[in-house]
């Protein structure tokens, strides 16, 4: 496994790019984290589509080839209406209900799995837009205008759909593509610190994915990602799983979002992507697209993707009760290499040394004491802050977990109780 952190930068859809952060702290109660470096590496997944410029020579000739090209296409339509192509019927109102759970896949008989794994899937993965409010000093008139767009699942047949929250984050309307209808959408809940949100749509009997496990996937794993990239929905690309639980840490436009155990993949995610699907090959939800690591703005064959099993707990707090709560220790930390140990004669070479720590945080309760370096907890090394954030956050609420820490010259163990950043 691989802790590496891969610096990322959700930021608005149709904004430019933002410089990246990575804290150097786990973030507490009431106070940002401090952040030691910068980078411009990575985008988000939503920006709005790339609008092409044809010139008159490419139009006109569009035009005279097209009117060939339309003609085929019309005999094509004919063809195929009357059942002309032996084996092949045109799709009935009937067979647009098919749900996913209806879809079983057996890898053996599939010579494919992409294209048994795309048509299980695509029918929960919508495209999402977000509008807003924007003013016209010329004419007075105050409008919403289409301003990006990214993708989400549906997740259960009553309609909740799960995204990140930079896809809707600065959105004064929210409108879901479900199958060839656009539908309002009413924003349930966010979670900024995982970047993770829940919109609802009307009606029932929506086509749900289904969730899998991303507690025992592999490196090298088959996968697929489904998206709406640049506004081209329904977009189904394939790759492996290419590392597991890297961890990220990104400023928004309102918020710092700490990304934990990510699962790392080839499959091609670009703007648009983000909040769409990465499957398994036989079709269910293992991870929630959500960032890729570019220098050009598109794929670089770097992907990342929140987990299905943590994306599915936060999801349900937020449909129960508007708002998701995490495990934390209440430390502020700064991360210890070789360099800096030796500059101020410390005793390790690697660890995360506590600068704060919250007064009656677990961390406060259990004895952590500032000038501390934690090196370890619940038997995980820890080689710096990130670490750190990454431990907590993969742990439950109320949950024990042992603290290595290195005092002066002296090794300790501590028990600590995890509370919720939420107070309860």
């Amino acid at each position: 496994m691989n802790d590496e952190p891969i610096p990322g930068t959700p930021i608005d859809p149709p904004a430019p790019e933002q410089p990246i952060y990575a804290p150097e702290y786990e973030t507490v109660e009431g106070a940002l984290p401090v952040c030691d470096y910068t980078g411009d590496d990575d985008v988000p997944c939503e920006e709005p589509a790339l609008v092409r410029q044809w010139s008159s020579a490419s139009v006109i000739t569009s035009a005279a080839v097209g009117s060939v090209v339309g003609g085929l296409i019309m005999a094509a339509a004919l063809v195929w209406a009357f059942g002309l192509f032996p084996g092949v019927q045109p799709l009935s109102s009937a067979d647009t209900g098919v749900k996913p759970a209806d879809i079983t896949i057996t890898t053996d008989d599939v010579v494919d799995p992409a294209v048994a794994v795309a048509a299980k899937v695509t029918p929960s993965v919508v495209n999402i837009a977000i509008q807003r409010t924007s003013f016209n000093p010329f004419t007075g008139v105050t409008q919403l205008q289409e301003a990006g767009n990214g993708s989400g699942v549906i997740i259960r047949e009553d309609g909740y759909v799960l995204t990140n929250y930079h896809v809707v984050e600065t959105a004064d309307r929210v409108i879901v593509t479900v199958g060839f209808e656009d539908v309002e959408a009413e924003v349930v809940g966010v979670d900024t610190s995982t970047d993770l949100a829940v919109l609802k749509i009307p009606g029932d009997g929506h086509p749900a994915i289904e969730f899998g496990s991303s507690s025992d996937l592999v490196v090298g794993q088959f996968v697929v990602a489904v998206g709406s990239p640049f506004g081209l929905e329904k977009t189904v690309t394939q790759g492996i799983i290419s590392a597991l639980q890297r961890t990220s840490f990104a400023e928004g436009t309102t918020s710092l979002t700490a990304y934990t155990n990510l699962i790392q993949t080839d499959a091609a995610i670009n703007p648009g992507n983000s909040g769409g699907a990465l499957v398994d090959e036989t079709g269910l939800l293992i991870g929630i697209n959500t960032l890729i690591q570019s220098t050009s703005g598109q794929s670089a064959g770097i992907g990342f993707a929140i987990p299905a099993d943590f994306a599915e707990s936060v999801a349900q707090q937020l449909i129960e009760t508007g708002e998701a709560k995490h495990p934390y220790l209440g430390v502020s930390t700064v991360t210890i290499n070789e360099s800096n140990s030796r500059q101020f004669g410390l005793a390790v070479e690697r660890g995360a040394l506590v600068q704060f720590v919250e007064s009656g945080s677990p961390a406060d309760e259990s004895g952590v004491e500032r000038g501390d370096i934690i090196i370890e907890i619940d038997g995980r090394d820890i080689g710096g802050t990130e670490d750190i954030f990454s431990a907590v956050r993969g742990a439950e609420i109320g949950q024990e977990a042992e603290i290595v820490l290195v005092r002066g010259d002296t090794r300790r163990t501590l028990t600590v109780v995890l509370a919720s950043d939420g107070g309860s």
